[in-house]
C-alpha cells in the first residue's frame, strides 16, 4: 500500500510540486506589495481574467482558434517532413537528391521568414499556419532520417533471409526501429508548433489567443496578458502529455518505454530465486 502511494507521489505529484511553489511564493510577494499588481499581477488576479472570459465564452473561442491553427500546420509540416525523411533515409539517390538542400533551408530561422511570408500571404489563416507547418517539418524530418538510418542492419539482413517482400521489411522491421526517434522528433515538433503559433498571432490576428494578448496589451490588462502565456503553457504540455501516451503506446515493445518494465524485473527475480531454492 505505501509502495504505491509512493509511485502516486512521484509519478502525478511531484512533477507539480515546484511549479506550485513557484505559484504560491508569487502570490505571497505580491499580496504583501512586493511586486507590483501593474508589474506582474497574482495568479488570482489571472484566475480572475479567465473566469471573467470564460463567461463571456471569448476564452474558449480564441482557445479554439488557436489550437485549430496549431493542429493544421502541425498536421501539413508533419507530413511533408515525415515523408522527406522516409524516402530519403531508405533510398540513398532521394538522400543525394534532397538533403543538402533541406539542410541549407533548416539552417534558416524560420521565424526570421515573416517579413516575406506577410508580403506573400499578409496576415491571414495561411500565414499563420506557413510559419507553424514550416517550423515542425524539419525536427520531424531529421529525426526521422536519423530513425532510418539506424535501423539495426542485422534485423534487416534477417529479414531478407526470411523472404520478407519490401513492404513488409518497412513495417515490419524499419519503422518500428525508427519510431523512437521519429516520437522524439514530434514532441520536439510541438514545442516548436506553440512558439511559431504564438510569434504568428501577435504579429497580426482578429482572432486567437495572440490577439487576446495583443488586444490586452493595448488596454494595459496585464492579467489577461499573462492569462494568455499560462495557455500556451498548459497546451503545449497537454501536447507534450499526448505525445507521451502515443510513446506508451506504440512503444510496448521497446524495453526502455515498457512502463512495466521495473515490475517484469520484479517478477522475474523472484522467479529466479523460487528457481533456486528449490535446486
Amino acid at each position: 500500500m505505501l509502495k504505491g502511494t509512493n509511485n502516486t507521489f512521484v509519478n502525478h505529484i511531484l512533477p507539480w510540486l515546484v511549479p506550485a511553489i513557484f505559484i504560491g511564493i508569487w502570490q505571497v510577494l505580491g499580496q504583501v506589495g512586493f511586486i507590483s499588481q501593474n508589474f506582474l499581477p497574482t495568479p488570482l488576479s489571472v484566475v480572475e481574467g479567465a473566469i471573467r472570459l470564460g463567461e463571456s465564452g471569448e476564452l474558449f473561442d480564441y482557445i479554439f482558434v488557436s489550437t485549430g491553427r496549431a493542429l493544421l500546420g502541425f498536421l501539413i509540416g508533419g507530413i511533408i517532413g515525415f515523408v522527406f525523411g522516409l524516402i530519403n533515409g531508405t533510398f540513398f539517390i532521394f538522400e543525394k537528391l534532397f538533403d543538402t538542400s533541406i539542410q541549407m533551408i533548416r539552417t534558416i530561422p524560420h521565424l526570421a521568414l515573416i517579413p516575406l511570408v506577410i508580403i506573400w500571404y499578409g496576415i491571414g489563416e495561411e500565414a499563420k499556419i506557413f510559419l507553424v507547418a514550416l517550423g515542425v517539418a524539419f525536427p520531424i524530418y531529421l529525426n526521422t532520417f536519423h530513425g532510418i538510418k539506424n535501423v539495426d542492419k542485422g534485423l534487416l539482413e534477417m529479414g531478407k533471409v526470411y523472404r520478407l517482400k519490401p513492404f513488409q521489411l518497412f513495417t515490419n522491421i524499419m519503422l518500428p526501429g525508427a519510431l523512437p526517434s521519429i516520437l522524439v522528433g514530434v514532441r520536439y515538433a510541438l514545442g516548436i508548433m506553440w512558439m511559431s503559433l504564438i510569434v504568428a498571432e501577435t504579429i497580426g490576428s482578429d482572432s486567437g489567443i495572440g490577439y487576446m494578448a495583443t488586444s490586452a496589451r493595448e488596454f494595459v490588462q496585464m492579467d489577461i496578458v499573462i492569462l494568455s502565456i499560462v495557455l500556451y503553457a498548459l497546451l503545449g504540455k497537454l501536447s507534450d502529455f499526448l505525445a507521451t501516451l502515443l510513446e506508451r503506446r506504440w512503444l510496448q515493445w521497446h524495453p526502455n518505454f515498457f512502463k512495466n518494465k521495473k515490475q517484469s524485473k520484479q517478477k522475474l527475480k523472484g522467479e529466479h530465486r523460487s528457481v533456486g531454492s528449490r535446486n
